[in-house]
């Protein structure tokens, strides 16, 4: 198995100190950055948008990740594009014509993907899967961090992992939602490759060793 990439939600982090929250966790082996965008209808609670993107752009070399957590996802697309979004995810369960917006991600320069939550069934993937390069699994259901990983989620990694390798899909599964250093080594197994976790990191004394944990790792 191939070592998993840990991306830190800046959802979790001090948006008082945000420059030193992203230097930190890019010193500290963060693979990525994740932007959690929630527009209060898919999911009820706000957070940020393109500009915030833009800002932690110029602020480091490490791609960004995009999860849009919103009802009308193509409207967004252009604006995370140009602030640098590197990889755009968004919801089966949200979008009408997911071939479309999909491929308009991709036409745009970013890496698409698709997201499920919880108890979306992953057989609901199976046409999408040639269309995108990540699938991420929400562990929790979406909007507010801080939750425990649902159990349930780790089986359906599993299920996913096997329609993936029957369909010849060689794409990344992702995980988002209650990762922590207790149960990452289950989701790893499960068939994950990017680990997106939030508080984990950004509230840990020593966020080196945090992401270092994630990852199954240790500092020497």
């Amino acid at each position: 198995m191939s070592r998993a990439l840990v991306a830190p939600s800046l959802l979790a982090c001090d948006l008082a100190r945000v420059a030193e929250e992203v230097r930190d966790v890019e010193a500290a082996g963060a693979d990525m950055l994740h932007f959690d965008v929630m527009d209060g209808h898919f999911v009820p609670n706000l957070t940020f948008g393109s500009r915030l993107c833009a800002a932690v752009h110029r602020l480091t070399r490490l791609p960004l990740d995009v999860h849009l957590m919103v009802t009308d996802p193509d409207t967004m697309l252009e604006a995370f594009a140009a602030a640098g979004a590197s990889r755009v995810a968004v919801h089966v369960e949200a979008v009408h014509h997911l071939h479309r917006t999909l491929a308009e991600i991709r036409r745009l320069g970013m890496s698409p993907g698709v997201a499920l939550n919880p108890l979306t069934p992953v057989a609901l993937l199976e046409d999408a899967l040639p269309f995108v390069d990540t699938v991420l699994v929400m562990s929790v259901n979406p909007g507010f961090g801080g939750q425990r990983l649902i159990p349930e989620t780790i089986p359906k990694l599993a299920r996913l992992r096997t329609l993936c390798e029957r369909v010849g899909w060689h794409g990344t599964i992702a995980v988002d939602g209650g990762i922590e250093a207790a149960n990452a080594a289950d989701v790893r197994a499960a068939g994950a490759g990017i680990l997106v976790a939030g508080t984990a990191v950004f509230a840990a004394a020593d966020r080196l060793r945090a992401v270092a944990a994630l990852r199954g790792e240790e500092v020497v």
